[in-house]
């Protein structure tokens, strides 16, 4: 009895242990995860297991979303995840998206993860037309998203319509030109092969240095009734509500983050973010010599592909050049020959000549020697000998001719002889060459403003010295600088590219945006925002504080 009572107390113990669990669905811009929660965690517990699993240390920019009621709300850290206002249905599904946005990504975002998942929210935002994007810098940002995406741009490999499948540009751009697709794809084609030697994180960068500036970036807008009420004469502050009573906590919400990032970023950076920036410059110090060495290795790679190629070319031109010789010796020997048989035929000839004129002499000796008593065979002998020293003489002549012809081709023969020699040693000097020259690398030295590291097999070692950190700072700065002159010549590209396809538009196809947009500029209220940011930067510390700690 008492064991049986033990084994139940044991049995109900083991089930008290066992917490009650519900699923979760986490969906972030280009992954989706499923995490089994306890019923009693709160949204921090949630929000903290998801960052730990991205690995984002950033967390104050992020927050999980879902959605009541056609709606957006955020879960709230202090309150349990299972009472807040969602679907009791499993698996509870909640989206990890930026909730407040940095004013300067390049100075606030120090981890790759979360400069990542900005670019992808961001670049979300304005393709759904969410943040109002210009035409002209639409296409500039488009060539950034496909260099972070396709890498450098190789004509060989990126040919034309490989952009076809790719959703690069608001719709409210591609209806409001007479454009094709190719014409599209061309342009930004023409700004991407610019951006050779940028790896993804500064493409990704760039993308958001731009988008930064834009009129609705990290704006969220609402319905709300303009029963507008001065709070106080002296300053410019309204009353104002939703009709909803979610809309109006989201709007506390939102603005209490937004004061809190605020007054953040006007205060010293904590141990951990230091820490975090001091690693951060390591890992842009480590990269950045990864790719020169990277750099190197293709350029090297590139010169001996060309010294290969080159050598390649000129052993087929020594093999053409040695074809050529030994069909030039072939010909010459050949002629050779011809040139000995007819100097052989022509000497016969000669000495066959020379015969038949010994020939005649003697029969013009006989003729001679026999004498006609009669006058007439007198004559008639006289006239035969006559024909016969003519005859004689003709054959003298031709045997003279043939013999200078024999001695001319005779020459003929030596000269081709001479020839023949020649192009026989010209082939053994060909065949003897060597078909490349000895190649003996010596590698570049280093650029002495790099920092000093070791190349060991497949592993690198570092080290990093205080100068090797001024250098790389100062490294930096000159970047900004070069950043800043040509910030120029890209507004006078954007200006371009605006003219070009202004001739284009569609007139009766612009959006109440475009043309607030386009009032703007001709207002030159464009860059407010900016210029709105850099006064609040300017202005003191304490100014700043007193103006939020009266709202």
């Amino acid at each position: 009895m008492a064991g049986a009572i033990a084994s139940r107390m044991s049995f109900s113990s083991l089930k008290r242990k066992q917490p009650k669990t519900f699923t979760v669905r986490i969906v972030t811009m280009d992954a989706e995860m499923e995490f089994n929660c306890e019923v009693k965690w709160k949204g921090k517990d949630l929000f903290d297991l998801v960052c730990r699993t991205l690995g984002l240390r950033e967390t104050w920019f992020f927050g999980l979303q879902y959605t009541i009621k056609d709606t957006v709300a955020w879960l709230k850290m202090d309150k349990k995840v299972l009472d807040h206002d969602v679907s009791k249905e499993e698996p509870v599904t909640f989206h990890f998206l930026a909730k407040f946005y940095p004013e300067n990504a390049e100075e606030e975002l120090v981890q790759e993860i979360t400069q990542h998942l900005f670019f992808l929210q961001v670049k979300k935002q304005i393709l759904e037309e969410k943040i109002y994007c210009p035409p002209e810098a639409s296409v500039l940002l488009a060539s950034y998203a496909v260099q972070a995406k396709y890498g450098d741009y190789d004509p060989s490999v990126h040919k034309r319509g490989f952009l076809a499948q790719e959703e690069l540009l608001p719709k409210r751009v591609i209806n409001l030109y007479q454009m094709t697709p190719e014409m599209w794809e061309e342009r930004i084609t023409a700004w991407y092969a610019e951006h050779r030697g940028r790896a993804r994180d500064e493409a990704e960068m760039e993308y958001l240095k731009i988008a930064q500036d834009l009129e609705m970036y990290g704006v969220n807008y609402f319905a709300i009734r303009f029963t507008i009420k001065p709070l106080d004469k002296k300053i410019d502050v309204f009353k104002f509500n939703s009709s909803k009573l979610r809309v109006n906590k989201l709007i506390l919400q939102l603005c209490i983050g937004n004061h809190d990032l605020f007054m953040r970023r006007r205060k010293a950076d904590s141990l951990e973010v230091q820490q975090m920036k001091a690693q951060a410059r390591e890992e842009k110090a480590r990269k950045q010599m990864e790719r020169q060495r990277l750099a190197r290795e293709k350029q090297m790679r590139e010169e001996a592909e060309r010294t290969r190629d080159e050598l390649e070319r000129r052993l087929l031109q020594m093999k053409e050049e040695a074809t050529m010789a030994n069909e030039a010796l072939m010909r010459s020997e050949e002629t050779a020959d011809l040139l000995a048989e007819k100097a052989q035929i022509t000497e016969e000839e000669a000495k066959l000549l020379a015969q038949k004129a010994a020939e005649a002499e003697q029969e013009m000796q006989r003729i001679k020697a026999t004498a006609i008593r009669t006058e007439e065979e007198k004559r008639l002998m006289e006239q035969k000998v006559l024909e016969a020293e003519v005859l004689a003489l003709k054959m003298a002549e031709e045997s003279e001719r043939r013999a200078k012809e024999a001695d001319q081709l005779k020459q003929d023969l030596q000269e081709a002889r001479e020839a023949e020699r020649r192009a026989k040693q010209k082939l053994l000097e060909i065949a003897t060459k060597p078909t490349y020259p000895p190649m003996n690398p010596i590698p570049a030295p280093l650029p002495p403003d790099i920092p000093s590291f070791n190349l060991i097999g497949d592993s690198l070692s570092f080290d990093f010295k205080d100068t090797d950190m001024k250098r790389l700072s100062m490294e930096i700065e000159k970047e900004k600088v070069e950043y800043m002159e040509k910030s120029k010549h890209l507004q006078e590209q954007l200006n371009e590219l605006k003219t070009e396809i202004e001739a284009l538009k569609l007139k009766e196809r612009e959006t109440a945006l475009d043309i607030l947009h386009n009032e703007n500029s001709d207002r030159g209220g464009t860059s407010s925002k900016h210029n709105t940011i850099k006064k609040l930067t300017l202005q003191s510390a304490k100014s700043r504080v007193a103006f939020f700690e009266e709202l």
